[in-house]
Parts: structure tokens; C-alpha cells; sequence
């Protein structure tokens, strides 16, 4: 009876034993970016060096970094370059951008009539008039 008691219990050490998952290392968390951190001196002079080597040097826009943190001010006259002073900068390294740079009215007025008759472009491709007579359906 002993016996039998004991290959029971072997039978299910062995049993249990075969479903148990083998162990796994513990994961290791996820590498850091490996550029090294800047200092606020060396990210605001890699910021103007970018802006430097691209169209937006026309507008002069002032940079200041603060904490990893890009503050851009300033005037354009092109609507786009706002937008790629704040993918430059983040590019560069700043963890944030905090950008001011102004839009001039004459720019704003353009874009406005641009995006006005590219919708009559659309809308003489579709055949769409736009006037207020329908034809019957």
C-alpha cells in the first residue's frame, strides 16, 4: 500500500512537473533613446543650426530652451514654416515646443483664397456649380 502511495505521488510530481512552464527571465525594460541628453546651450544651438540649413532662416525666429523645452517666436509670412520650426526643434532633441511664431494677415488672406478656388476647382471637376438652381432628378 506504501508503495503504491508513493508511485502515486511520484506519478504526479511528474505529471505536474512536464506542465510546468519553464521559467523566463525577467524582461528587461525598454533601452533608452540613445541619443545622449543635451544641455539647453547645446539643443538651442543645434535648433538654429537647423534652421540655419532650411528656407525658415529668412524669418530670423528667435529660440530660447529652457528645461529641454524650445520657445520659438516670431513673424512669418509663409504659413508653412511654422509648422517646420516645431518639427525641426522637436528633430533637434526638445522634449517640447512651445511655439509663438506669428502669422502675418497678408499670409493668412492667401491661404484663405487659395484654399476658396481650389474648392470651385472641385467643384467644376464634379460638374457642381454651386447655384441654386437643381436640375430634376
Amino acid at each position: 500500500m506504501r508503495t503504491i502511495g508513493l508511485c502515486v505521488v511520484a506519478l504526479a510530481l511528474l505529471v505536474t512537473g512536464a506542465r510546468a512552464e519553464p521559467q523566463t527571465p525577467a524582461r528587461k525594460p525598454p533601452a533608452a533613446k540613445s541619443q545622449p541628453k543635451l544641455t539647453d546651450a547645446q539643443l538651442e544651438a543645434a535648433i538654429r543650426a537647423k534652421f540655419a540649413k532650411s528656407k525658415i532662416h529668412e524669418d530670423k525666429f528667435t529660440v530660447r530652451v529652457q528645461g529641454g523645452v524650445a520657445h520659438i517666436e516670431g513673424k512669418t509670412d509663409v504659413i508653412q514654416h511654422k509648422g517646420v520650426a516645431t518639427r525641426m526643434a522637436r528633430t533637434a532633441g526638445a522634449v517640447m515646443v512651445d511655439n509663438r511664431v506669428q502669422i502675418s494677415q497678408a499670409a493668412k488672406d492667401k491661404a484663405a483664397g487659395n484654399l476658396e478656388q481650389g474648392r470651385r476647382r472641385v467643384q467644376v471637376k464634379r460638374g457642381d456649380t454651386r447655384s441654386d438652381e437643381r436640375p430634376p432628378k
